[in-house]
Protein backbone atom coordinates (compact mmCIF):
# COMPACT_ATOMS: atom_id res chain seq x y z
CA UNK A 1 0.00 0.00 0.00
CA UNK A 2 0.70 3.62 -0.90
CA UNK A 3 1.66 4.83 2.78
CA UNK A 4 1.17 8.70 0.99
CA UNK A 5 -2.72 7.65 0.47
CA UNK A 6 -4.74 9.50 2.96
CA UNK A 7 -6.23 6.75 5.36
CA UNK A 8 -10.12 5.62 5.56
CA UNK A 9 -12.02 3.99 8.87
CA UNK A 10 -15.08 2.43 8.16
CA UNK A 11 -16.82 0.87 10.74
CA UNK A 12 -20.06 -1.55 11.07
CA UNK A 13 -20.75 -5.12 11.02
CA UNK A 14 -18.94 -8.36 9.23
CA UNK A 15 -20.84 -11.13 8.52
CA UNK A 16 -20.84 -14.77 7.21
CA UNK A 17 -22.61 -15.03 3.87
CA UNK A 18 -23.90 -18.22 2.30
CA UNK A 19 -25.40 -18.78 -0.71
CA UNK A 20 -26.36 -21.96 -2.72
CA UNK A 21 -23.97 -22.18 -5.96
CA UNK A 22 -24.99 -22.09 -9.77
CA UNK A 23 -27.62 -20.00 -9.21
CA UNK A 24 -30.09 -23.09 -7.13
CA UNK A 25 -32.82 -21.81 -4.66
CA UNK A 26 -32.47 -22.32 -1.23
CA UNK A 27 -34.57 -25.28 -1.54
CA UNK A 28 -32.61 -27.36 -4.05
CA UNK A 29 -29.07 -26.37 -1.96
CA UNK A 30 -27.26 -29.51 -0.44
CA UNK A 31 -24.23 -26.77 0.28
CA UNK A 32 -23.24 -23.79 1.01
CA UNK A 33 -20.27 -21.12 -0.48
CA UNK A 34 -19.21 -19.24 2.33
CA UNK A 35 -17.49 -15.72 2.44
CA UNK A 36 -17.67 -13.03 4.13
CA UNK A 37 -18.89 -9.40 4.00
CA UNK A 38 -20.85 -6.79 4.88
CA UNK A 39 -21.11 -2.47 3.74
CA UNK A 40 -17.86 -1.29 5.37
CA UNK A 41 -15.97 -4.03 5.48
CA UNK A 42 -16.81 -4.05 1.28
CA UNK A 43 -15.76 -0.55 1.14
CA UNK A 44 -12.35 -1.17 2.99
CA UNK A 45 -11.52 -4.15 0.88
CA UNK A 46 -12.19 -2.33 -2.45
CA UNK A 47 -10.43 1.26 -1.11
CA UNK A 48 -7.37 -1.60 -0.05
CA UNK A 49 -7.07 -2.83 -3.85
CA UNK A 50 -6.82 1.05 -5.13
CA UNK A 51 -3.87 0.97 -2.46
CA UNK A 52 -5.72 2.91 0.08
CA UNK A 53 -4.52 2.45 3.52
CA UNK A 54 -7.86 1.28 5.30
CA UNK A 55 -8.74 0.38 8.67
CA UNK A 56 -11.47 -1.64 9.86
CA UNK A 57 -13.48 -1.07 13.25
CA UNK A 58 -15.79 -3.70 14.24
CA UNK A 59 -16.57 -6.54 16.75
CA UNK A 60 -16.62 -9.94 16.03
CA UNK A 61 -17.52 -12.92 18.29
CA UNK A 62 -14.07 -14.84 20.14
CA UNK A 63 -14.05 -18.04 18.41
CA UNK A 64 -12.95 -19.19 15.61
CA UNK A 65 -15.50 -17.93 13.29
CA UNK A 66 -14.32 -14.76 14.10
CA UNK A 67 -10.90 -15.14 13.79
CA UNK A 68 -11.17 -16.63 10.51
CA UNK A 69 -13.75 -13.37 9.93
CA UNK A 70 -10.61 -11.36 10.47
CA UNK A 71 -7.80 -13.75 8.21
CA UNK A 72 -10.45 -13.02 5.50
CA UNK A 73 -10.04 -8.90 5.90
CA UNK A 74 -6.19 -9.22 6.14
CA UNK A 75 -5.82 -11.62 3.23
CA UNK A 76 -7.06 -8.47 1.10
CA UNK A 77 -5.19 -5.89 2.80
CA UNK A 78 -7.50 -4.50 5.48
CA UNK A 79 -6.26 -3.31 8.91
CA UNK A 80 -8.20 -4.65 11.67
CA UNK A 81 -6.38 -3.84 14.76
CA UNK A 82 -9.16 -2.56 16.29
CA UNK A 83 -12.14 -5.14 15.81
CA UNK A 84 -12.97 -6.45 19.55
CA UNK A 85 -13.04 -9.91 19.74
CA UNK A 86 -16.43 -10.51 22.39
CA UNK A 87 -19.51 -12.49 22.31
CA UNK A 88 -20.53 -15.72 21.03
CA UNK A 89 -21.80 -15.50 17.24
CA UNK A 90 -21.03 -13.95 13.83
CA UNK A 91 -24.62 -12.46 11.80
CA UNK A 92 -25.34 -14.77 9.17
CA UNK A 93 -26.97 -13.63 6.01
CA UNK A 94 -28.36 -16.18 3.38
CA UNK A 95 -28.02 -15.01 -0.45
CA UNK A 96 -30.18 -17.13 -3.30
CA UNK A 97 -28.93 -15.35 -6.44
CA UNK A 98 -32.08 -15.21 -8.83
CA UNK A 99 -32.07 -15.31 -12.28
CA UNK A 100 -34.02 -13.99 -15.66
CA UNK A 101 -36.77 -12.60 -13.86
CA UNK A 102 -36.27 -14.23 -10.58
CA UNK A 103 -35.23 -11.96 -8.21
CA UNK A 104 -32.53 -12.30 -5.60
CA UNK A 105 -33.70 -12.87 -2.12
CA UNK A 106 -31.68 -12.12 1.27
CA UNK A 107 -32.59 -13.93 4.19
CA UNK A 108 -30.80 -12.16 7.97
CA UNK A 109 -29.65 -14.68 10.78
CA UNK A 110 -27.98 -11.17 12.92
CA UNK A 111 -30.10 -11.23 15.88
CA UNK A 112 -28.01 -11.11 19.01
CA UNK A 113 -24.59 -11.43 17.20
CA UNK A 114 -21.55 -9.97 18.54
CA UNK A 115 -21.90 -6.97 16.80
CA UNK A 116 -24.81 -5.87 18.09
CA UNK A 117 -23.63 -6.30 21.54
CA UNK A 118 -21.41 -3.14 20.95
CA UNK A 119 -21.74 -0.20 23.39
CA UNK A 120 -20.32 3.51 23.71
CA UNK A 121 -17.39 3.43 25.44
CA UNK A 122 -15.98 0.18 24.16
CA UNK A 123 -14.18 1.31 21.41
CA UNK A 124 -11.01 3.70 21.63
CA UNK A 125 -11.75 5.85 18.89
CA UNK A 126 -9.09 8.31 19.19
CA UNK A 127 -6.60 5.05 18.43
CA UNK A 128 -9.02 3.94 15.89
CA UNK A 129 -8.72 7.26 14.29
CA UNK A 130 -5.11 7.71 14.23
CA UNK A 131 -3.75 9.05 11.03
CA UNK A 132 -6.76 8.87 9.35
CA UNK A 133 -8.30 11.40 6.89
CA UNK A 134 -12.00 10.31 6.27
CA UNK A 135 -14.55 8.02 8.49
CA UNK A 136 -17.08 6.45 6.77
CA UNK A 137 -20.38 4.16 7.79
CA UNK A 138 -23.96 2.91 6.53
CA UNK A 139 -27.03 2.98 7.60
CA UNK A 140 -27.31 -0.80 7.74
CA UNK A 141 -25.04 -0.30 10.95
CA UNK A 142 -27.61 1.39 13.17
CA UNK A 143 -30.81 -0.13 11.98
CA UNK A 144 -29.47 -3.19 13.50
CA UNK A 145 -29.69 -2.17 17.25
CA UNK A 146 -29.76 0.14 19.68
CA UNK A 147 -25.94 -0.11 20.94
CA UNK A 148 -24.36 -0.28 17.13
CA UNK A 149 -26.75 3.20 16.30
CA UNK A 150 -25.01 4.92 19.48
CA UNK A 151 -21.62 3.79 19.00
CA UNK A 152 -22.00 5.07 15.05
CA UNK A 153 -23.25 8.38 16.46
CA UNK A 154 -19.88 8.28 18.73
CA UNK A 155 -17.32 7.24 16.14
CA UNK A 156 -18.92 10.38 13.80
CA UNK A 157 -18.81 12.71 16.65
CA UNK A 158 -15.01 11.43 17.64
CA UNK A 159 -14.51 11.40 13.34
CA UNK A 160 -15.55 14.95 13.33
CA UNK A 161 -13.71 16.09 16.47
CA UNK A 162 -10.63 15.15 15.18
CA UNK A 163 -10.94 16.51 11.75
CA UNK A 164 -11.74 13.85 9.57
CA UNK A 165 -13.97 13.93 6.54
CA UNK A 166 -17.39 11.75 7.42
CA UNK A 167 -19.32 9.63 4.89
CA UNK A 168 -22.31 7.76 4.80
CA UNK A 169 -24.00 5.44 2.65
CA UNK A 170 -28.13 5.51 3.33
CA UNK A 171 -28.31 1.93 2.78
CA UNK A 172 -31.94 1.71 4.24
CA UNK A 173 -32.68 -2.40 5.01
CA UNK A 174 -36.50 -2.88 5.78
CA UNK A 175 -35.89 -5.86 7.29
CA UNK A 176 -33.66 -4.54 9.59
CA UNK A 177 -35.38 -1.51 11.22
CA UNK A 178 -37.54 -3.48 13.82
CA UNK A 179 -35.69 -1.96 17.66
CA UNK A 180 -37.96 0.83 18.32
CA UNK A 181 -37.10 3.67 16.11
CA UNK A 182 -37.53 4.40 12.82
CA UNK A 183 -34.79 4.79 10.01
CA UNK A 184 -35.39 8.92 9.69
CA UNK A 185 -35.48 9.66 12.93
CA UNK A 186 -32.23 7.90 14.23
CA UNK A 187 -30.35 8.59 10.49
CA UNK A 188 -31.14 12.23 10.91
CA UNK A 189 -29.19 12.69 13.89
CA UNK A 190 -26.16 10.62 12.60
CA UNK A 191 -26.12 12.46 8.95
CA UNK A 192 -26.29 16.10 10.36
CA UNK A 193 -22.85 15.21 10.67
CA UNK A 194 -21.36 13.87 7.62
CA UNK A 195 -19.97 15.87 4.79
CA UNK A 196 -20.77 13.20 1.80
CA UNK A 197 -24.00 11.42 1.70
CA UNK A 198 -24.19 8.47 -0.79
CA UNK A 199 -27.35 6.14 -1.80
CA UNK A 200 -29.02 4.20 -4.26
CA UNK A 201 -31.89 5.54 -6.52
CA UNK A 202 -34.51 4.76 -3.76
CA UNK A 203 -32.66 5.07 0.00
CA UNK A 204 -33.42 8.99 0.08
CA UNK A 205 -37.02 8.34 -0.18
CA UNK A 206 -37.11 5.04 2.05
CA UNK A 207 -35.52 7.08 5.05
CA UNK A 208 -36.14 10.41 4.20
CA UNK A 209 -39.25 10.73 1.90
CA UNK A 210 -37.14 12.37 -0.45
CA UNK A 211 -38.39 10.74 -4.07
CA UNK A 212 -37.59 12.01 -7.33
CA UNK A 213 -40.50 13.40 -9.25
CA UNK A 214 -41.95 10.78 -11.54
CA UNK A 215 -39.96 7.91 -11.59
CA UNK A 216 -40.49 4.36 -10.74
CA UNK A 217 -37.23 2.11 -9.79
CA UNK A 218 -39.17 -1.01 -11.00
CA UNK A 219 -39.34 0.55 -14.67
CA UNK A 220 -36.18 -0.71 -15.84
CA UNK A 221 -34.71 2.39 -16.43
CA UNK A 222 -33.82 5.53 -14.18
CA UNK A 223 -33.60 8.80 -15.59
CA UNK A 224 -30.34 10.88 -13.60
CA UNK A 225 -31.76 14.00 -14.16
CA UNK A 226 -34.71 14.23 -11.98
CA UNK A 227 -32.49 13.28 -9.14
CA UNK A 228 -30.95 16.21 -8.97
CA UNK A 229 -34.13 17.64 -7.03
CA UNK A 230 -33.82 14.83 -4.46
CA UNK A 231 -29.71 16.71 -4.19
CA UNK A 232 -30.94 19.31 -3.71
CA UNK A 233 -33.41 18.63 -1.12
CA UNK A 234 -31.19 16.63 1.10
CA UNK A 235 -28.60 19.52 0.77
CA UNK A 236 -31.63 21.72 2.54
CA UNK A 237 -32.42 19.55 5.02
CA UNK A 238 -28.47 18.68 5.70
CA UNK A 239 -26.24 22.05 4.88
CA UNK A 240 -23.30 19.77 6.40
CA UNK A 241 -23.29 18.12 3.31
CA UNK A 242 -20.73 19.03 0.52
CA UNK A 243 -21.34 16.22 -2.00
CA UNK A 244 -24.36 13.95 -2.50
CA UNK A 245 -24.03 10.75 -4.35
CA UNK A 246 -25.97 8.73 -6.27
CA UNK A 247 -25.76 5.47 -7.69
CA UNK A 248 -28.58 4.27 -10.22
CA UNK A 249 -30.19 1.16 -11.43
CA UNK A 250 -31.90 0.04 -13.76
CA UNK A 251 -33.37 -3.45 -13.64
CA UNK A 252 -34.21 -4.69 -16.96
CA UNK A 253 -34.15 -8.70 -15.06
CA UNK A 254 -32.77 -9.73 -12.41
CA UNK A 255 -29.53 -11.13 -14.74
CA UNK A 256 -28.95 -7.73 -16.78
CA UNK A 257 -29.05 -4.30 -15.43
CA UNK A 258 -27.97 -1.18 -16.76
CA UNK A 259 -25.60 0.91 -14.16
CA UNK A 260 -24.72 4.50 -13.66
CA UNK A 261 -24.61 7.62 -11.21
CA UNK A 262 -24.09 11.02 -10.21
CA UNK A 263 -22.91 13.73 -8.14
CA UNK A 264 -23.81 16.78 -6.83
CA UNK A 265 -21.86 19.68 -5.24
CA UNK A 266 -23.49 22.98 -4.38
CA UNK A 267 -24.58 24.84 -8.08
CA UNK A 268 -23.31 21.65 -10.27
CA UNK A 269 -24.28 18.16 -10.59
CA UNK A 270 -22.39 15.23 -13.06
CA UNK A 271 -23.59 12.65 -14.67
CA UNK A 272 -21.64 9.25 -14.90
CA UNK A 273 -21.46 7.33 -17.89
CA UNK A 274 -24.15 4.25 -18.51
CA UNK A 275 -23.18 0.64 -18.51
CA UNK A 276 -25.08 -2.14 -20.08
CA UNK A 277 -24.15 -5.45 -17.39
CA UNK A 278 -25.79 -8.58 -19.06
CA UNK A 279 -25.18 -11.79 -18.12
CA UNK A 280 -24.21 -10.38 -13.84
CA UNK A 281 -22.27 -12.51 -12.07
CA UNK A 282 -22.85 -10.91 -8.90
CA UNK A 283 -24.50 -7.50 -7.75
CA UNK A 284 -23.96 -7.79 -4.12
CA UNK A 285 -21.72 -5.36 -3.02
CA UNK A 286 -22.13 -3.25 -6.38
CA UNK A 287 -23.10 0.19 -4.11
CA UNK A 288 -20.23 -0.42 -1.74
CA UNK A 289 -18.10 -0.37 -4.60
CA UNK A 290 -19.73 2.60 -5.89
CA UNK A 291 -18.99 4.71 -2.82
CA UNK A 292 -14.89 3.36 -3.00
CA UNK A 293 -14.69 4.28 -5.94
CA UNK A 294 -15.81 7.66 -5.02
CA UNK A 295 -14.30 7.94 -1.67
CA UNK A 296 -10.79 6.84 -4.16
CA UNK A 297 -11.01 9.05 -6.78
CA UNK A 298 -12.15 12.45 -4.41
CA UNK A 299 -8.37 11.82 -3.17
CA UNK A 300 -6.51 11.30 -6.45
CA UNK A 301 -8.54 13.64 -8.29
CA UNK A 302 -8.80 16.39 -6.67
CA UNK A 303 -11.40 19.15 -7.69
CA UNK A 304 -12.62 17.01 -10.84
CA UNK A 305 -15.78 15.83 -10.03
CA UNK A 306 -16.58 14.08 -13.01
CA UNK A 307 -13.83 12.23 -13.05
CA UNK A 308 -14.59 11.27 -9.73
CA UNK A 309 -18.12 10.03 -10.77
CA UNK A 310 -16.95 8.13 -13.53
CA UNK A 311 -14.37 6.24 -11.90
CA UNK A 312 -17.01 5.38 -9.17
CA UNK A 313 -19.16 3.98 -11.34
CA UNK A 314 -16.91 2.16 -13.75
CA UNK A 315 -15.38 0.57 -10.77
CA UNK A 316 -18.81 -0.26 -9.52
CA UNK A 317 -19.73 -1.53 -13.20
CA UNK A 318 -16.64 -4.14 -12.84
CA UNK A 319 -17.81 -5.25 -9.46
CA UNK A 320 -21.20 -6.91 -11.16
CA UNK A 321 -18.69 -9.52 -13.10
CA UNK A 322 -17.12 -10.84 -9.72
CA UNK A 323 -18.54 -13.62 -6.79
CA UNK A 324 -18.99 -12.20 -3.69
CA UNK A 325 -18.98 -8.99 -1.82
CA UNK A 326 -16.00 -7.47 -2.10
CA UNK A 327 -15.27 -5.72 -5.61
CA UNK A 328 -11.29 -7.00 -6.12
CA UNK A 329 -10.17 -4.22 -9.04
CA UNK A 330 -7.42 -2.00 -9.44
CA UNK A 331 -7.39 1.34 -10.40
CA UNK A 332 -5.85 0.34 -13.79
CA UNK A 333 -8.67 -1.83 -14.66
CA UNK A 334 -11.14 0.75 -13.61
CA UNK A 335 -9.22 3.34 -16.06
CA UNK A 336 -9.09 1.32 -18.46
CA UNK A 337 -12.78 0.76 -18.81
CA UNK A 338 -13.30 4.59 -18.02
CA UNK A 339 -11.26 5.19 -21.36
CA UNK A 340 -13.58 3.34 -22.95
CA UNK A 341 -12.37 -0.32 -23.56
CA UNK A 342 -15.69 -2.60 -22.76
CA UNK A 343 -14.42 -5.18 -25.28
CA UNK A 344 -13.64 -7.67 -22.47
CA UNK A 345 -10.94 -9.13 -24.14
CA UNK A 346 -8.11 -11.17 -22.84
CA UNK A 347 -5.21 -9.43 -21.83
CA UNK A 348 -1.87 -11.58 -22.63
Amino acid sequence: MDATQPKVVTFGEIMMRLSPPDHLRFAQASSFDVIYGGGESNVAVSLAHFGVPVEFVSLVPANDIGQACLQFLRRFGVGVRHVLARGDRLGIYFLEHGAIQRPSKVIYDRADSAFSTVKPGMIDWTAALEGATWFHWTGITPATAPGPAAVCLEGVRAAKDHGLTVSCDLNYRANLWKWGRSAGEVMEEIVRHCDVAIGNEEDADKVFGIHAPATDVTSGSVDAGRYREVCEKLSARFPGLRIIAISLRGSRSASHNTWSGLLWTPGDFYRGQEYDIEPIVDRVGAGDSFVAGLIHALGAYPGDYQRAVEFAVAASALKHTIFGDFNLVSVGEVERLMGGDRSGRVRR
